[in-house]
């Protein structure tokens, strides 16, 4: 950090000062982190600028969804439930929400679940078009869930599975072999999320560098950054710079 009017007498350079009102030099004290569903930017106290500090997210419990669905919704639990006998174990619920059918299965039970769906005469979801990972810190004990989208081409349907695991246990079957598009996205979950995917064919990290600590999209994961050089002056990265006071 530098102060504006501290001139040096070659040209004006700006020279490193020790902020006002900091207890110790920058990078000092790191904000605190905020808890999951309140303010905004990971931040507590006057350092958050943006007016949302005070914001308290409110969230509204997934519940089943009382039948009849509409749409198609009810056709599919009912052809899932008729071609697989363990529909009662594996499906822990059936959410209708904003035009969406979400089918939410047992960890152990999605690999299985999902080739029912792709084979079944009067399901046939050829396609899954995403594999994609969410923390939903603070809100679930099994925080990691991962979203497959599935399409069927054959009677143009759309329909969503969600499997939750836990941080101790985050283990899933992977669906490789009844989808191949799951290849990457299920990749890409692990690296960021740390999903361990059993029986993928080669679950290494596909954005960050092999020997990368860490699930950059945990949302517990530290913000982190690089330096920005300028000339006499250094600008940290977010979560080393000091908390305004």
């Amino acid at each position: 950090m530098t102060a504006p009017n501290d001139r040096q007498n070659d040209g004006g350079v700006p020279v490193p000062v020790t902020p006002a009102g900091a207890s110790s030099a920058a990078p000092a004290e790191y904000p605190p982190s905020s808890p999951a569903g309140r303010g905004m930017f990971g931040n507590q106290g006057s350092g958050d600028v943006s007016g949302f500090g005070g914001l308290v997210r409110q969230r509204t419990p997934i519940e089943e969804a009382p039948r009849p669905y509409g749409s198609y919704f009810d056709e599919v639990r009912d052809a899932l439930e008729e071609a697989y006998p363990a529909f009662g174990d594996a499906i822990e619920k059936v959410v209708v929400d904003r035009g969406e059918l979400t089918l939410h299965v047992r960890p152990e039970r999605i690999a299985e679940v999902c080739q029912v769906m792709r084979d079944d005469l009067a399901l046939r979801f050829e396609l899954c078009s995403s594999v994609s990972g969410v923390d939903y810190l603070g809100a679930d004990g099994r925080r990691l869930h991962v979203v497959y989208q599935l399409t069927s081409m054959t009677y143009r349907r759309r329909v969503r599975l969600e499997a939750a695991v836990s941080t101790e246990d985050p283990h899933l079957p992977s669906v490789t072999a009844v989808y191949p598009t799951a290849d990457w996205q299920e990749r890409e979950a692990y690296d960021m999320f740390g999903v361990v995917f059993d029986g993928h064919p080669n679950l290494t990290r596909i954005l960050m560098p092999d020997d990368w600590e860490g699930h950059p999209q945990r949302k517990d994961y530290p913000l982190g950054g690089i330096p920005v050089e300028y000339k006499g002056a250094e600008i940290p990265p977010p979560d080393r710079r000091r908390s305004y006071q």
